[in-house]
C-alpha cells in the first residue's frame, strides 16, 4: 500500500471518530436539554397560560394591560427589583414600535423577559477545581432546602467522573444530620468523616476531617455545615472558625462555597439565603427542587439579590438530577410550550 493511501485511510479513520464523537456529544446535549425541558415543565406550563391570557384579553398598552404584566411577572418569583427593570422595557418597547397585535405583545414579553436573563449575567456554571491539591468545596444553606441531598449528589457526580471523594460532617447542631449524610455515603460508595462525640465544635470536625483526607489521599472534599438561623452571631463565628481552618489547610481553599436555595420557597428562601451571603463568601447558588415549582422566575431574583451564578439545578429526585446550571438549556425549557404554541 502506497504512502499517499495510507495517509488518506487515516484521514478518513480520524474523519470517522470525529464525526462518532460529535454524534455522541450531539446525543448528550439532547438528553441534557430533555432534563432541562422535563424539569421545568411546570414552570413553562405556568408562564405559557399567563402570557397567552394577557395577549388574548388585551391588544394595546394601557394601564390594566400594564398592571397584568406586572402581576403575572411577581407572581413568577421574579422580585420586585427585576419586574421594574423587566416591565420598563416592555412598556418602551410597545410604545416605540406602537403595537396593537397580541401575538407582538406576547414576542415582547418573551423577549424582555429572557434578555434579562442573559445581560450581564455570569453563566459560567462551572465548578473550579485545581490541579495537583485536594479541592474543598463548602456547602451552606438553611435546613430543608435540600443542603444533605445535594451534597450527596455532587459526591455521585464526582465519583463517577473517578475523583475520590471525602464528605465531612460538621452540621453536628441538627439531630440527625451526621447519620442522614452516612446513609447518602454508603449508598454512593464515598467516605464520610464523621464527629468522635456529639455536640462537637464543627471546626474541629473539619479539622479532622482535612487531616484524613490528606493522610488517605484524597481529590476532592464536600463540607456539609450547620443550617441554623436562630442565631445569626452564632452562624457567623461557626463558618468564621471553619473557613479559618480551611485557609491554614490551604490558602487556595476552599475553591467553592456553594448556597442552596429551595426553589419552591420563592423570595422567602432569598431572604434567608442573604443571611448566609453576609455571613460567609458565597462563590455560587445550588438551586434545588426546581421541577416542583412553577416559579421559574428565581434565578432572575438569585442574579438581583446577590449577583452569583447559579452553578447547579436540581430537576428530579435521582442522583443524576443535578445538573450543571445552562442558562440556554434553561430559557429554552422554559419557552418550550410558548415556541411549540407558535409554530
Amino acid at each position: 500500500m502506497g504512502l499517499f493511501v495510507k495517509f488518506k485511510n487515516l484521514l478518513n479513520r480520524k474523519k470517522k471518530i470525529s464525526e462518532q464523537i460529535a454524534k455522541i456529544n450531539q446525543g448528550q446535549i439532547e438528553i441534557e436539554q430533555k432534563k432541562f425541558d422535563d424539569g421545568l415543565k411546570k414552570s413553562s406550563s405556568i408562564l405559557n397560560e399567563a402570557i397567552n391570557k394577557i395577549t388574548t384579553k388585551y391588544h394595546r398598552l394601557d394601564d390594566e394591560l400594564i398592571e397584568t404584566i406586572e402581576e403575572t411577572l411577581l407572581s413568577f418569583d421574579i422580585g420586585t427589583s427585576a419586574t421594574d427593570k423587566i416591565l420598563n422595557a416592555i412598556i418602551d418597547e410597545i410604545k416605540y414600535q406602537n403595537v396593537t397585535d397580541p401575538e407582538l405583545i406576547k414576542q415582547i414579553i418573551i423577549d424582555k423577559l429572557f434578555v434579562y436573563y442573559i445581560q450581564d449575567t455570569d453563566i459560567n456554571s462551572d465548578i473550579k477545581l485545581l490541579s495537583n491539591t485536594i479541592n474543598i468545596i463548602l456547602v451552606t444553606g438553611v435546613n430543608g432546602v435540600g443542603k444533605t441531598t445535594s451534597i450527596a449528589k455532587l459526591a455521585y457526580r464526582y465519583k463517577k467522573a473517578g475523583y475520590r471523594v471525602l464528605l465531612i460532617a460538621a452540621d453536628t447542631f441538627r439531630a440527625g444530620a451526621v447519620a442522614q449524610l452516612e446513609v447518602w455515603t454508603n449508598r454512593i460508595g464515598v467516605t464520610i468523616f464523621k464527629p468522635q462525640k456529639d455536640g462537637q465544635d464543627p471546626a474541629s470536625v473539619v479539622y479532622g476531617g482535612l487531616d484524613y483526607a490528606k493522610k488517605n489521599k484524597m481529590d476532592i472534599i464536600i463540607c456539609d455545615t450547620s443550617g441554623r438561623l436562630q442565631n445569626k452571631v452564632h452562624l457567623m463565628n461557626e463558618l468564621k472558625k471553619i473557613n479559618e481552618i480551611i485557609k491554614k489547610f490551604d490558602s487556595q481553599q476552599p475553591v467553592e462555597s456553594l448556597l442552596v436555595i429551595d426553589a419552591t420557597t420563592g423570595q422567602s428562601g432569598i431572604r434567608q439565603a442573604q443571611v448566609f451571603n453576609e455571613v460567609t463568601k458565597v462563590s455560587g447558588i445550588i438551586l434545588t427542587k426546581m421541577d416542583s415549582t412553577s416559579k421559574g422566575g428565581i434565578v432572575l431574583s438569585i442574579k438581583d439579590a446577590f449577583n452569583l451564578p447559579v452553578k447547579f439545578i436540581g430537576l428530579g429526585e435521582s442522583l443524576s438530577d443535578l445538573e450543571p446550571f445552562d442558562l440556554e438549556m434553561f430559557i429554552q425549557g422554559l419557552t418550550k410550550e410558548l415556541i411549540i404554541n407558535e409554530q
